[in-house]
């Protein structure tokens, strides 16, 4: 027994000066994992900066550069490093290596590939509208140890929906995105709401909305309703009934809107005629404990001037003065409007002075309403002073206060004043509407000045002036009238046999005839300068 713990004591003394030895001899201790753990991670990161000056210095072929820089550190190229090369390219738009980094990924590395490299790989493809090579690689994921998630999908989704020609793909990457056992969430109905909002499919985000609320995906997204309430205000092809449905739905599920909101109803409210109910939309707002700022009760005030509730209108405009707020131009501008359709264009040129007063500048516009104001009650002369004045103020005279000034001036039968207005703006550059135009050439036509309305029509030639239907019926019948009289007063001498019958056509009948005749030729004539000038060569 005691020579087995001799035997023992021996050996294990051996064991501790052969340890020792070693350690004498070599220097080193053995490394443990958590140093050895650390040395790599050191050595990744060095590896890493050497690609990255390598990169800034010579980027032919940044795969190659990747691999050299971490063989001298006898490691392995790590999911960041991949993901650095792989932003780098697509920088400097090197796309066609990409392919490449992607298969060393799938078939020489084996670490499980984080998925955020495929999110943002997605993303730039869509940036750089390479929308298949989105959807190729959505399907290729799994290939690189990656389980594909929500996050991918959306990615895919958000680059489709930006692309006119991806939007309808959209339904099969649904499909099959099934079978990759990836489940629609609250987040992908979100990217696609946007998406039909984006282009004016509101009827199917109010669908997939309702589809969010009854399978009980979360609360009401305040955002999603807001985005679909704005994309119904501005709809051209919604009744007032579908919108003002969907905002009292939304309220009743617990919908609070903000003042965006209701300035978005009350602006639909206006659009269409409904200035009394974007009143009591006004209303409701202060109910709710929103402050209407000063672009509702702007929009208020030009509906219920359009409306002709001028009384409302005063005291809405003293209302917001109590509460405060700031008019600006369009505020006066609206209210301006309210006292021109009263009669009252003197009041508003009072208006103007204290917006002078208060340091708001009046522009074009008010101007314009004031010149409206006085030729409505036929003022010409009164207006001219305006413009006088608003020449020696600096304002711009721009096309609509040409238009106002020639439909005065031809009222009042002045019509070569407005024909050399008319030049004026022409010679300007300034773009008369087709209203005014034909205004014009009729007038001169009924004086018998078909010449001069000949020549005034030769002027806009290339001009980007278009006349209108009326000009070129005043034409033809001024034009053919001489001759048309000479065959009426034939008639009685050579009646016109029609069916056996008797019957002598007047003026009025030949000047139908004439305009039937020709009408739909120059409609269409009208928008094409060189076939109008052909046809006012003929005519001439």
């Amino acid at each position: 027994m005691v020579s087995f713990f001799r035997s023992s004591s021996s050996s294990s003394s051996s064991r501790s000066f052969s340890h020792k030895y070693h350690l004498r001899k070599t220097r080193k201790w053995p490394l443990s994992p958590y140093k050895a753990k650390w040395q790599e991670t050191f050595n990744d990161q060095q590896a890493i900066q050497t690609l990255k000056q390598s990169s800034s210095t010579n980027s032919t072929h940044l795969l190659s550069s990747l691999i050299d820089s971490f063989s001298v550190y006898r490691s392995n190229p790590t999911p960041n490093a991949y993901h650095f090369v792989i932003k780098t390219l697509a920088k400097t738009s090197k796309f066609d290596q990409i392919p490449q980094v992607l298969d060393r990924i799938e078939r020489v590395e084996k670490f499980e590939t984080p998925e955020f490299i495929f999110v943002d790989l997605i993303r730039i493809y869509g940036d750089s509208n390479l929308i298949r090579q989105a959807i190729d690689l959505f399907f290729r994921i799994p290939k690189f140890r990656c389980v594909p998630s929500v996050d991918s999908l959306n990615s895919l989704l958000s680059v489709l929906c930006k692309n006119r020609e991806g939007i309808w793909v959209v339904p099969q990457i649904l499909l099959k995105s099934q079978l990759m056992n990836i489940r629609v969430e609250e987040s992908s109905l979100c990217v696609l709401i946007k998406a039909l909002c984006r282009i004016r499919k509101v009827g199917y985000a109010i669908k997939l909305l309702n589809f969010m609320i009854s399978d009980g995906h979360s609360l009401l997204d305040g955002r999603l309703c807001s985005l679909i309430l704005s994309t119904l205000c501005e709809g051209k092809d919604l009744s007032g009934v579908e919108v003002m449905f969907f905002w009292e739905e939304i309220r009743k599920l617990g919908f609070c809107p903000n003042s965006l909101d209701w300035c978005n109803v009350i602006r639909f409210l206006v659009k269409n005629g409904k200035g009394m109910d974007a009143l009591g939309a006004l209303e409701d707002m202060k109910m709710d404990g929103i402050k209407p700022n000063v672009v509702c009760y702007t929009l208020v005030l030009d509906g219920i001037v359009a409306e002709g509730k001028f009384k409302k209108v005063d005291e809405l405009f003293d209302e917001m003065l109590v509460l405060g707020l700031v008019p600006d131009i369009h505020t006066y501008n609206a209210y301006i409007n309210g006292l021109c359709k009263q009669n009252k264009a003197e009041e508003g040129v009072k208006m103007i002075g204290y917006m002078e007063e208060l340091g708001c500048k009046p522009n074009v516009v008010s101007y314009n309403t004031i010149l409206q104001g006085f030729l409505d009650v036929g003022k010409l002369s009164r207006a001219m002073e305006i413009v006088k004045e608003m020449e020696s103020k600096g304002v711009r005279l721009d096309s609509q206060t040409y238009d106002i000034i020639i439909d005065g001036l031809v009222k009042d039968g002045q019509i070569d004043e407005a024909c050399g207005l008319l030049k004026e703006i022409l010679d300007k550059g300034l773009i008369p509407q087709s209203s005014t135009f034909d205004e014009v050439i009729c007038g001169l036509c009924q004086r018998g000045l078909v010449c001069k309305a000949m020549e005034l029509l030769k002027e806009t030639v290339g001009k980007n002036v278009a006349p209108g239907i009326r000009a070129w019926e005043a034409l033809l019948v001024y034009e053919f009238k001489p001759s048309v009289e000479e065959t009426a007063s034939m008639d009685a001498k050579i009646p016109i046999q029609t069916d056996g019958k008797n019957i002598a056509p007047g003026i009025r009948a030949w000047e139908t005839l004439l305009v039937s005749e020709f009408k739909s030729s120059f409609e269409e004539t009208a928008s094409m300068d060189a076939k109008m000038f052909i046809q006012i060569e003929l005519l001439g």
